[in-house]
């Protein structure tokens, strides 16, 4: 996984996802990118805004179909996460979901909590890539995004970053006639500062 941290230098709280990974934020001119999708995460104001595109030259290897189901998958995540509607988001993971071993209920308890400090919540995702692997049950679907996450505070009322995430590879498995989150590739890191966690959300 590699999330970077949004606002360098300020405190983070026990909520606060972005982590510091080994590579650095300017390591490669397209994580400009992050920093686009992060600013437009936070130029929103009050009212989140969420967004779900593909960029013209985008590598898509799947049928428009697919593409189409991919896409109601993070709208319907869209939807549930402005609404703080935990089961419909919940139901947008994949039974044996895992992230370095986080499971379903590790998410749930990371999405509960997320809810009960923010509002508002808003989520950004750039597609970059879309590929299958497989056929049949065992085909599986690798979508590399760019994103973020951000949310207003119950306590300040101001919009804060939460979450970011460059290039992150997301699985998605087929279950129950439908496609859902099935975990992230990349490494955990080996150091997570107190109180916060790893990037496991999408």
């Amino acid at each position: 996984m590699t999330a970077n941290p949004i606002a360098d230098g300020g405190p983070m709280t026990g909520l606060t996802l972005a982590v510091t990974m080994a590579r650095p934020l300017w390591s490669c001119p397209g994580r400009w990118m992050l920093v686009a999708v992060v600013a437009l995460s936070l130029v929103t104001g009050t009212t989140g805004q969420a967004t779900t595109s593909i960029p013209q030259g985008a590598v898509v290897e799947v049928d428009q179909a697919t593409v189409n189901q991919i896409l109601d998958v993070f709208h319907k995540a869209e939807t549930a996460v402005a609404a703080g509607n935990l089961d419909g988001l919940m139901a947008l993971y994949a039974t044996q979901y895992n992230y370095h071993g986080l499971k379903q209920a590790d998410v749930r308890k990371i999405w509960h909590d997320l809810f009960e400090e923010y509002r508002d919540l808003s989520e950004v995702h750039f597609f970059s890539k879309i590929v299958k692997l497989g056929s049949g049950s065992n085909a599986i679907i690798e979508v590399t995004c760019t994103g973020s996450l951000s949310g207003l505070s119950k306590t300040s009322g101001l919009r804060v970053p939460i979450d970011s995430w460059y290039e992150e590879v997301h699985y998605l498995t087929h279950e129950g006639g439908v496609w859902r989150i099935r975990g992230n590739a990349g490494d955990t890191p080996r150091v997570l500062p107190f109180g916060t966690a790893p990037h496991p959300l999408f």
